[in-house]
């Protein structure tokens, strides 16, 4: 019980089954201050009120603070689309961080053992891990919920603790303990590694689980040394602009270890190991990366110009359709006069003034001057689209703009996230010349000329 030096009072997360109770009890004679919260899912008929029964006269014939709460787990869990699992684990952390936080409790105290480390271990690798999942629970981390601002520090007192060893105390010392009836049952995946896989292991070694726990213990010491390789190996290769993050590759693929950089890069911003596989593939080959393009739920990734860049989903909105909440408004916008716009994400100023007001033809960068007798009320601003031209100012031939993108030195978000000034007036127009690509060059067919009286002034804001 040395895992902390608090002197105040630590909250035990305490659901009346045999782990629970022992740890209960073990704090009980060691005479340090602690409180219990019970937690009432109703998800089996009458076994849940007899278990807060249970522990509620225990903690009143000991003197004990105990705390409850009553959640419709089944209706939380088919609200949010997650399994009921899930929606129990966070309904009890979030109110057990809530308590702790209130109440002033220095900690929370859950009663995980060596065989649910164990069983994690497994679970982590049946559904694909990195070191880190091998590494299994710890004796002390941060509590699931908890904020910065008020961190709830969760410590597991018996995870050296065997479910034998932790058996043979409670028969021992008659600690009354109630047995959940889903235990026995085989549709979990994790009861199924309890009742179906480790008897097998422990027939080959009786030891089973103290070796696993031993091992883990050295996966968390490899986890540590591969943390610290690749925290200087990110500060080596990664670096941020505009909220965008980018990957020099040159860089990267010099690492000695550049694939589990690459993984970890990969893997903190969520995307998953097919997706990692894919990216390392076409690293190791002579395949062309640029122009490709990845997803996970939180981030974009493209290739382009020797980077990986990563970009929060968020913040991309390229097409209708591609995210909630960006409307085809938003990416065909119809300017019918003087005025502020946006297309695309960008938004910009339209003005039209008279020529001898512009002193110098040379304007800021993001500014673009039209003759605005030649393109004229109303125009529209749109995405660029495939097969799109224009005869850039001071160029005589056609070109199109995804090679003036290419000479730009455009990635692959700038290229989305373009705006075309487009002239539906024209006669000679096909649908894909454009009058200008916004911020950056107009077409020469507009250029002010001496015989320019009015000029319409594009701005990027």
């Amino acid at each position: 019980m040395g895992l902390w030096n608090d002197t105040g009072t630590v909250l035990l997360a305490v659901s009346g089954g045999i782990d629970s109770m022992c740890m209960a009890d073990l704090f009980r004679r060691t005479g340090l201050p602690f409180a219990i919260a019970h937690c009432n899912f109703h998800l089996r008929p009458h076994e849940c009120d007899e278990d807060e029964a249970l522990v509620r006269t225990w903690a009143e014939t000991n003197g004990i603070r105990f705390h409850r709460q009553d959640f419709d787990t089944e209706s939380f869990a088919s609200t949010r689309g997650i399994s009921i699992e899930m929606a129990a684990r966070e309904l009890r952390y979030r109110w057990f961080a809530e308590l702790c936080i209130k109440n002033g409790y220095t900690a929370l105290c859950v009663a995980h053992n060596a065989n649910d480390n164990a069983e994690t271990l497994f679970l982590n690798i049946v559904r694909g891990t990195g070191i880190k999942g091998l590494s299994g629970m710890g004796y002390e981390s941060a509590a699931p919920y908890s904020s910065e601002d008020s961190p709830v520090r969760l410590l597991r007192p018996l995870l050296s603790f065997t479910r034998k060893q932790i058996e043979g105390y409670v028969r021992a010392c008659s600690i009354p303990y109630r047995e959940d009836s889903t235990n026995a049952q085989t549709d979990y995946t994790r009861n199924k590694i309890r009742h179906l896989v480790f008897p097998v292991l422990e027939q080959i070694n009786p030891s089973f689980i103290k070796t696993v726990s031993d091992e883990m213990g050295y996966f968390a010491q490899a986890e540590a040394m591969l943390d610290s390789y690749y925290r200087t190996a990110a500060d080596t290769v990664l670096s941020s602009e505009g909220g965008d993050e980018s990957v020099d590759l040159k860089l990267l693929l010099r690492l000695e270890h550049w694939e589990y950089v690459l993984y970890r890069l990969m893997d903190g911003r969520g995307f998953n190991s097919a997706s990692v596989r894919a990216v390392m593939s076409l690293l190791k080959s002579d395949r062309t990366i640029p122009g490709k393009k990845f997803r996970s739920a939180t981030h974009v990734m493209a290739a382009a110009g020797g980077r990986l860049i990563f970009r929060p989903a968020l913040k991309e909105g390229l097409r209708p359709g591609d995210f909630p909440g960006n409307s085809a408004q938003d990416v065909f916008t119809v300017v019918r006069g003087e005025g502020s716009y946006r297309c695309n994400g960008t938004s910009f100023s339209v003005s039209v003034t008279d020529r001898a007001c512009i002193a110098s033809l040379k304007q800021p960068s993001g500014t673009l001057l039209f003759d605005a007798s030649l393109l004229k009320f109303p125009f529209v601003c749109r995405v660029w689209r495939d097969g799109d031209w224009f005869v850039p100012f001071g160029m005589k031939g056609r070109k199109k703009v995804s090679d003036f993108f290419t000479d730009l030195k455009y990635d692959f978000f700038r290229k989305q996230s373009a705006v075309m000034v487009a002239d539906t007036s024209d006669p000679e127009s096909d649908g894909h010349r454009v009058a200008a690509v916004l911020g950056e060059r107009i077409d020469d067919r507009y250029r002010i000329t001496d015989a320019t009286a009015k000029v319409l002034v594009l701005r990027r804001l």
